[in-house]
């Protein structure tokens, strides 16, 4: 079995940020979801976020919950296709009830692209795409 990742991510609303997450491109996995208590968010064969209740959590932190809009705590980061798809999910994850660019936008010399948003409970999420080829080059980008 190949190793995965869990994110574990304590919400005050489970339902509204699974549709959050949604909105980026998961897919919620039933079999390990409960209304209201937790929702298993897919994003790929080996990441899974787990959206938590604050009680739910709790039962699992060995500290207190931190808040997530007063200090970061993690950052996320997502990959996607191309500089496009990076502006669409920010578009969709807004409309879900996101925040963007809590920082101007990063882009380095055609080799990455990067936005921020923030989801409905402080978390931020980083969204980036990368020129692999460019990026596995030798040569420094600003050599270019």
């Amino acid at each position: 079995m190949p190793r995965m990742i869990f994110v574990n991510l304590p919400v005050a609303d489970v339902e509204r940020a699974a549709g959050f997450y949604t909105a980026l491109g998961a897919s919620r996995n039933d079999q390990f979801s409960q209304a209201g208590t937790a929702a298993a968010m897919v994003f790929s064969d080996a990441i899974v976020v787990m959206l938590l209740s604050h009680a739910h959590f709790a039962r699992f932190a060995p500290r207190p919950i931190a808040d997530a809009r007063a200090a970061t705590e993690v950052l996320v980061c997502l990959s996607e296709e191309s500089r496009a798809a990076v502006d669409a999910s920010v578009d969709r994850a807004v409309a879900a009830g996101g925040r963007a660019d809590l920082r101007p936008p990063q882009a380095v010399d055609g080799l990455m692209y990067g936005r921020c948003i923030e989801d409905p409970d402080g978390h931020v999420i980083e969204l980036m795409w990368m020129n692999a080829a460019a990026a596995t080059q030798n040569e420094p980008p600003a050599a270019r």
